[in-house]
């Protein structure tokens, strides 16, 4: 389960990560240690994990978070996937080449893959799912954000400027595809296996309308495995072998099972009678469990962040408000003692052993430094500062959070240091499912809410960018125009000069932590229980946190 070196390995790649806590009811047909399931005395190769939440969507155009990218990843195949190193690897394009100036691409396809429909995938599977990701009207957030300032044009078409049809994308034939960029971009080959970039068939979307993607009839695969047993309302769900798929002789699994569990001891309890292979565990379960032959820790570049919504109250709307509330809660006591997993305390947004800087080597965290410290003392002196400029000598806010046990005593933990530490302060809590607090962002419909982010590539970009005016996933109501020309003059006119494009990014880092739009909270690892029978499931630094297309059972 363990990554080889992939800082070293690869310059420029993608990411998306995960906090799995767990809870829920015991699965159907789950048995006593040792006995096995009706599937494994069958014969059938069956591995059972647990998840934090129901996958809040399947639409690759639509999806943006953790869950939903491993879901895709496992059941659609894109131009290319990661192997067990995070080293690019043969997925729909079998080579492509570049032309001299960077700006084109041309991909060779493979003849043999099919959708499970028995449809050949094409060339232009690929050109109509990445137009409708930056079409406006399918309400993309990632299609824009993934695409604009990289494919050419994507910005007017995501702005409606231009039709979908100019996105710098074609099919040359069925088995060639050519992407014009608006830039050279480095790690353009990585960003290909992100989920936002995969393939759809045209007609089959459009026969199902406004129904796509919302239940396992409505989808088709073209990767290692199928969904089944799912819909948008399902609490577990199930990958099954693709025999279409082009590679099937790889895949080693029948089937993987997956089940909401959110309660820790449930899923502890669950793990113990071996109903279920991996789980994470809490820090109460931590000390018990450390010396246990399947306890393992695995380091993220996962970021959580209180993000604040500039437009929701007048205090929010207050810099000084914003600093003391960034301030005021002591995050080493909350690594220490809430989460007892291996995380850190963030002080910043670009995370630490994430990349390094293009000269020295050093890393970019530790150049930037400490950007944001509990400091009470400080915090106190903001807080003052900013009840007087607003007028008043209270502020209620409400916090926004996901429903899971974890995040549950983690926002109990913030707001409790939060209202205590600034006098006058009010914090409540709203705790919800993760799809549901997901919608609340896209329509700020928060004030102050947890959130994390991890990259989808090996840059800073995929961090500063979030909060540029016009990106798809600021609504935080922050719009600064001199960080808005520091991070997109990295993927404009400083496109080939990687010194000085390191040196805007720790600027805008700066920046941005100036105006107080997010309050760094913690770097994530994960501490779980993995039974030893789980083989090649591998956790990426970056794209979808675990491929299973190796997945198989040890002996």
């Amino acid at each position: 389960m363990k990554r080889k070196n992939w800082l070293l390995a690869i310059t420029f790649g993608l990411l998306l990560g995960l906090l799995a806590a767990c809870s829920g009811d015991e699965p159907a047909g789950s048995n006593e240690k040792g006995e096995g399931t009706k599937e494994e005395a069958s014969g059938e190769k069956v591995l059972n994990f647990t998840n934090l939440e129901a996958i809040p969507s399947m639409d690759p155009a639509i999806a943006t978070d953790e869950s939903s990218f491993v879901y895709l990843a496992a059941t659609t195949e894109g131009l290319y996937r990661l192997d067990e190193d995070t080293q690019v690897t043969d997925g729909i394009a079998t080579d492509h080449k570049v032309s001299e100036d960077g700006l084109t691409w041309t991909f060779t396809l493979r003849e043999d893959a099919v959708w499970s429909n028995g449809d050949p995938v094409t060339a232009h599977d690929f050109v109509f799912a990445w137009q409708r990701a930056v079409n406006p009207d399918t309400g993309s957030e990632y299609g824009p954000y993934m695409m604009n300032g990289v494919i050419k044009n994507a910005t007017a078409v995501s702005s409606g400027e231009k039709a979908p049809e100019e996105l710098g994308v074609k099919a040359e034939d069925d088995y060639t595809f050519v992407v014009e960029l608006e830039n050279p971009t480095p790690y353009f080959e990585t960003l290909t296996t992100f989920g936002t970039f995969l393939p759809l068939n045209q007609k089959f979307v459009e026969e199902q309308g406004d129904q796509f993607a919302l239940g396992a009839d409505k989808l088709l695969a073209n990767g290692p495995y199928k969904m089944t047993n799912w819909d948008s309302t399902s609490d577990s769900w199930e990958l099954v072998k693709n025999e279409d798929y082009w590679d099937a002789e790889t895949v080693n699994m029948d089937k993987l099972s997956f089940q909401v569990i959110k309660d820790p001891q449930t899923a502890l309890r669950l793990y113990e009678e071996g109903t279920v292979d991996r789980i994470d565990l809490t820090s109460d379960l931590v000390d018990q469990y450390v010396t246990d032959d399947d306890y393992t820790v695995s380091a993220d570049t996962f970021v959580y962040f209180l993000k604040f919504n500039q437009e929701s109250s007048e205090a929010l709307a207050n810099k000084n408000i914003r600093a003391a509330l960034s301030r005021a809660f002591d995050k080493e006591a909350l690594v220490g003692e809430i989460l007892n997993n291996g995380s850190i305390a963030a002080n910043g947004l670009v995370p630490k052993d994430f990349t390094p800087m293009p000269e020295s080597g050093e890393d970019f965290r530790a150049v930037s430094g400490d950007l944001v410290t509990y400091d009470l003392e400080v915090a106190k002196e903001f807080w003052a500062k900013g009840l007087e400029e607003i007028g008043t000598d209270s502020v209620e806010i409400e916090f926004l959070a996901d429903d899971d046990e974890t995040t549950k005593t983690l926002v109990e933990y913030v707001a409790n240091q939060l209202s205590t530490n600034l006098e006058g302060l009010k914090v409540n809590i709203k705790q919800v499912p993760k799809k549901q607090r997901l919608d609340l962002d896209d329509s700020m419909e928060y004030e102050m809410q947890l959130t994390r982010w991890g990259p989808d590539f090996l840059d800073p970009f995929t961090y500063m960018n979030l909060f540029t005016t016009d990106s798809g996933n600021n609504w935080t109501g922050y719009s600064n125009e001199k960080y808005d020309t520091l991070v997109w003059d990295t993927a404009s006119k400083l496109a080939s000069d990687n010194v000085a494009r390191y040196n805007n990014f720790l600027e805008a880092e700066k920046l941005l932590f100036e105006d107080a739009v997010i309050a760094p909270v913690y770097q994530a690892s994960r501490a779980q229980l993995v039974s030893e029978k789980v083989d090649g499931v591998f956790v990426n630094p970056f794209g979808a946190t675990y491929e299973y297309k190796w997945a198989n059972v040890a002996e």
